[in-house]
């Protein structure tokens, strides 16, 4: 469908319409992030933002989107003159795609021109078409690192910088930067989050009037698009002018210096790092102002800002459990005295007196209401209550894996209660030996990759914006006999990176481990070695096995937090059968492959090696065969039977004592 769903008719979702609405007043809050489960319209939200962001007066002819008051001096296509022609056009909504190469992203040399007219050409990326609009990145969580550095680069600059190809270019950069994601794929590096001026979280509506008038809505807007806008031109021209309004106001706009002391004193009752957070928050309350159209910042400002500018800036650990700790922030609001002070007078609990005409935030025309003062309209299951902070209660008195009473005596019900995990420390950095396909980006092994050190050169399989390895090119011009280079002649550097992989976790919790500090240390090493998949971008999996059986409590994914979690709660207990942990893993791999052949397995066995129950490990090992592993050796005490050594010969894998763990980097071996 070429015509986008209203913005203004969206149902529900007021905070995250707030924030995308805040930031086009004043692209410098940073952009926004809304996390979100499936089916919440959180793309399509984004898309409906478009139409209401201002046009823009550029200078004509320019790629670049100069500013004809103040032109860019470092323009590829300058020098402009200040005052030129210029051309109005809207304000750019571009689209990053997850897969985008680095040359489509920041541009590259234009290879075409250069062979039929011997002129380095700059052929713009995805960067250039967003100055002064927005970028929208979906699927932020999942961006390659690649990417996510160039990002990361341009939004702290504000210019883009491409030194490739023999081409050196500088160009502006300044582009309102917007991400969605859904958290049960991951999260995203912390640097990339911490550059999102506002974070949002949204969920669909558990009222079924409201769900219902998404579906109404949604079914409307599908049998005629063209109508359905119509229908809410009103609404959306209303809040354009707003948005308009609201620019030229902030100039206007003073932050009085007892609110900027409660902002500071927010973030340091909050204990957020760095000082980004104070200045997003006074940006935020800036822009909430010109949007209610006054000229100073209030106390309520500065308390809604906070709201969506802190809870993401306050995570510890990259593998702390994501999302806003609402009762922190409450306490750091009322602890810098963020509370309004109370009106004179008989108390009012009303607030419908701040509608659209008096500019009130929290008003049907605020950000987070549509102008007609009616619930707005999500297209696909939109709305959104404020997510609760709290998650439905589980069991915790009994199996990890089923949730009952473990049995036994009390001794064997207290060893079977999970142990605490201590400290992480930099465990060892295996790699698999080899090179792969680059086909995940990561930091892990060996590959062949987008980017890294030239190892050599090769014919371009069809596709433009490569890297050239001009000696070779030259050489084979010069092998034709010619003195002119031409598309025939043309060869690709080779470049040799890092790639992700998958990390599977084969884990004993067995009797064997129950001794409370031993699998303490266990637990500790293994949320080391989860944190180092975290940093080198792996995904993956869980395998545990006790009793009768093995496990898999936690299948490949994205998502390190989650693992993290079901470590702290694995329990202890029962037998030893490793021959069923071993052969769960290798069905798990199995099915990794057919799903993704390019993504290489390691497989990390944490064990005694002792076996009481089932067949003899040393019999599945064959299943293995062509797996990449390593095993860390549990055993400890003065009289050692060295299982897990011998586990390791049987699976060609390296063999590592869990004391030893923590040490500079070794090498896998594959066979």
């Amino acid at each position: 469908m070429t015509t986008p769903y209203p913005f203004s008719a969206v149902v529900g979702l007021d905070d995250l319409r707030q924030a995308l609405l805040l930031t086009a007043v004043s692209p410098a809050v940073g952009g926004v992030l809304v996390r979100g489960e499936k089916g919440t319209a959180k793309s399509t939200v984004v898309r409906a933002l478009a139409a209401l962001l201002p046009s823009i007066d550029v200078v004509a002819g320019c790629r670049f989107a100069c500013d004809p008051a103040v032109p860019d001096p470092s323009c590829p296509d300058g020098p402009h003159p200040a005052g030129g022609a210029a051309d109005s056009r809207r304000a750019p909504l571009v689209e990053l795609p997850v897969g985008a190469t680095e040359d489509r992203v920041v541009g590259t040399l234009d290879i075409h021109r250069a062979l039929a007219d011997g002129t380095k050409a700059y052929e713009p990326g995805l960067l250039a078409a967003a100055h002064r609009g927005a970028l929208y990145v979906d699927e932020v969580n999942l961006l390659p690192d690649h990417l996510v550095d160039l990002l990361l680069d341009a939004a702290a600059m504000g210019r883009a910088h491409v030194e490739r190809d023999g081409v050196s270019v500088k160009h502006a950069a300044r582009f309102l930067l917007v991400g969605t994601m859904n958290p049960e794929e991951g999260e995203p590096r912390p640097q990339l989050v911490d550059r999102f001026g506002l974070v949002v979280n949204v969920a669909a509506p558990r009222e079924a009037a409201l769900r219902a008038e998404v579906v109404r809505r949604r079914l409307a807007y599908e049998a005629d698009p063209d109508g359905f806008a119509v229908r809410w031109a009103a609404d959306e021209a209303a809040l354009s002018a707003r948005i308009v309004a609201a620019r030229a106001l902030l100039p206007s706009v003073t932050l009085p210096d007892a609110e900027l002391d409660r902002i500071a004193r927010i973030c340091i009752a909050y204990a957020v790092d760095g000082m980004r957070a104070d200045i997003v928050v006074a940006r935020a309350a800036i822009a909430l102002a010109a949007w209610a159209g006054r000229t100073v910042v209030t106390g309520d400002d500065v308390r809604d800002a906070a709201r969506l500018a802190l809870p993401h800036r306050r995570r510890r650990d990259p593998l702390d459990p994501p999302g806003a700790d609402e009762e922190k922030l409450e306490e750091a609001l009322n602890e810098a005295g963020a509370d309004p002070e109370p009106p004179a007078g008989p108390a009012d609990d009303s607030d419908d007196s701040d509608g659209p005409e008096d500019g009130g935030p929290g008003g049907g025309g605020g950000p987070g209401g549509g102008p007609s003062g009616g619930p707005a309209g999500g297209p696909d299951g939109a709305g959104s209550p404020p997510p609760s902070s709290t998650s439905p209660p589980s069991s915790r008195n009994g199996s990890a894996e089923t949730g009952t009473p473990p049995p036994g005596n009390g001794k064997e019900r207290q060893a079977a209660q999970p142990a605490p995990v201590g400290a992480a420390f930099r465990p060892k950095a295996f790699t698999v030996t080899g090179r792969g396909e680059g086909a995940h980006a990561g930091r892990r092994s060996p590959a062949f990759a987008r980017r890294g050190r030239v190892v050599g050169a090769r014919t371009p399989v069809g596709r433009r914006g490569f890297a050239a390895h001009l000696p070779a090119t030259l050489r084979a011009a010069a092998g034709r006999g010619s003195r002119t280079v031409e598309a025939v002649d043309l060869r690709e550097a080779v470049h040799v990176g890092r790639e992700a992989n998958l990390v599977l976790f084969v884990v004993d919790a067995s009797g064997s481990m129950a001794a409370r500090q031993r699998m303490r240390t266990v637990k500790t090493a293994v949320l080391s070695l989860l944190r180092d998949a975290y940093q080198r971008r792996d995904r993956i999996g869980m395998i545990t096995f006790r009793g009768g059986e093995a496990t898999t409590v936690l299948p490949p994914t994205s998502s390190h937090e989650v693992g993290v979690a079901r470590l702290a709660e694995l329990r202890t207990g029962g037998r030893t059968p490793l021959a069923a942990g071993l052969r769960s893993a290798a069905t798990v791999i199995a099915a990794e492959r057919r799903r993704d052949p390019r993504r290489r397995p390691l497989l990390v066995v944490v064990t005694d090696g002792r076996a009481t129950s089932g067949p003899d490990p040393l019999t599945v090992t064959p299943a293995l065969t062509g797996t990449s592993a390593v095993v860390v050796d549990c055993e400890s005490g003065p009289v050692r039977l060295g299982l897990a050594r011998r586990l390791a010969g049987a699976l060609a894998a390296d063999w590592m004592p869990l004391d030893h763990l923590s040490a500079s980097a070794i090498s896998m071996r594959t066979a």
